[in-house]
C-alpha cells in the first residue's frame, strides 16, 4: 500500500490557485481513491499504479491551459492492505496519550 503526498499547481496562473487546486481534487474524488487534503496538498492511499494514474489524471486536468505546472511528491511504501491513512496518525496519539489536531 502507497501513501502518495502530492502537491500539484500551475505556476502561471497568477496567486489564487484554488480553481486549479479544486479540478484535481474533482479528478482525485472522482478516482475513487481514499484522499485526505491538507492545506498544502493532498495524500492519496492506494496502489502504486492506481495513485500514480491520478497524479497522470490530474496533471492532463491543468495541462490543456496551464504551461507551466509544478508537482512534488512524497512516497511511502510499505507491504499489506492497512489503511496507514488513519493507523499512523492513531499509532503516534496513541502514544502521546491524547487526540492531536490533524
Amino acid at each position: 500500500m502507497v501513501l502518495l503526498d502530492l502537491q500539484i499547481y500551475p505556476n502561471d496562473k497568477g496567486v489564487n490557485l484554488s480553481e486549479y487546486v479544486a479540478r484535481c481534487l474533482d479528478v482525485i474524488d472522482k478516482s475513487g481513491v481514499t484522499y485526505k487534503m491538507h492545506p498544502m496538498g493532498t495524500i492519496l492511499e492506494g496502489e502504486w499504479d492506481q495513485v500514480n494514474a491520478v497524479v497522470t489524471n490530474c496533471f492532463k486536468a491543468l495541462e490543456k491551459d496551464c504551461d507551466r505546472i509544478s508537482i512534488n511528491i512524497r512516497v511511502d511504501y510499505r507491504s499489506g492492505n492497512n489503511t496507514r491513512l488513519k493507523s499512523k496518525i492513531e499509532s503516534v496519539e496513541k502514544v502521546v496519550g491524547k487526540k492531536l489536531a490533524t
